[in-house]
């Protein structure tokens, strides 16, 4: 059965702050929750429960998203679009091993799912496996030439030295493997020097994927380089 408001998964359209403690001020996304929640009430068979669970997933309710995902799925398990939003709630409420179960899954089938590939990429580069991460987007670059995002990650997560003779100031420093710390990675990052940070955690992490710090790091960087493409 596909959990609706009146099956208990909740009784409120939206709460005013999110799982992630952030406000959630989108009416937009409130009045899109509150049509698919009344659609689905009408129609519990609906495969309308995709639609909800991503926008639930969106204002940070990823218990719900969750739940109505795997509820859907019991039904209609080759819904690879409610599988891929099921794995991308999961990531987003920490369960990256259930969610590579889940992009696993639609892999069998779909092997060049461009989506399923940055959210691997994305699992992979958290659990601070940087060339798995690497291998995904290299395939997600390569099924869209015009993905710039993921050929810009590359740049960053991939282990590239400078050539020989062209290697100067800080760019030297960051070859040398004295200074791939955290300490000087967050110095990189307190001095705007977004990249050269990535580069340092990313060095960490080659060597100590579980370096928790590093991996703390480098998804610093990442979203400072976000916010400044605005």
């Amino acid at each position: 059965m596909i959990a609706t408001p009146e099956a208990g998964l909740t009784t409120q359209t939206c709460a005013p702050y999110n799982q992630l403690g952030m406000p959630v001020d989108d009416q937009a996304i409130v009045g899109a929750i509150r049509r698919q929640e009344e659609r689905l009430a009408r129609d519990p068979a609906s495969l309308a429960f995709a639609q909800l669970a991503d926008l639930y997933r969106k204002a940070g309710r990823t218990r719900d998203a969750v739940t109505l995902c795997r509820d859907g799925l019991a039904r209609y398990p080759h819904y690879t679009t409610a599988r891929l939003i099921l794995a991308k709630a999961l990531v987003a409420d920490g369960q990256f091993d259930a969610a590579r179960v889940e992009l696993d899954t639609i892999f069998e089938v779909s092997p060049k799912d461009i989506q399923c590939h940055r959210l691997a990429a994305e699992i992979q580069r958290r659990l601070g496996h940087i060339d798995e991460a690497v291998k995904h987007l290299e395939v997600a670059a390569d099924l869209d030439p015009g993905d710039r995002e993921s050929r810009a990650l590359l740049s960053l997560l991939r282990a590239t030295a400078p050539p020989s003779g062209e290697t100067a100031g800080l760019a030297r420093v960051l070859g040398d493997d004295t200074f791939a710390t955290v300490a000087f990675g967050s110095l990189c990052l307190e001095q705007g020097c977004v990249e050269e940070a990535a580069q340092v955690f990313t060095r960490i992490l080659r060597r100590d994927p579980d370096h928790r710090e590093a991996r703390d790091g480098l998804e610093s960087a990442l979203s400072t380089r976000q916010r400044r493409k605005g």
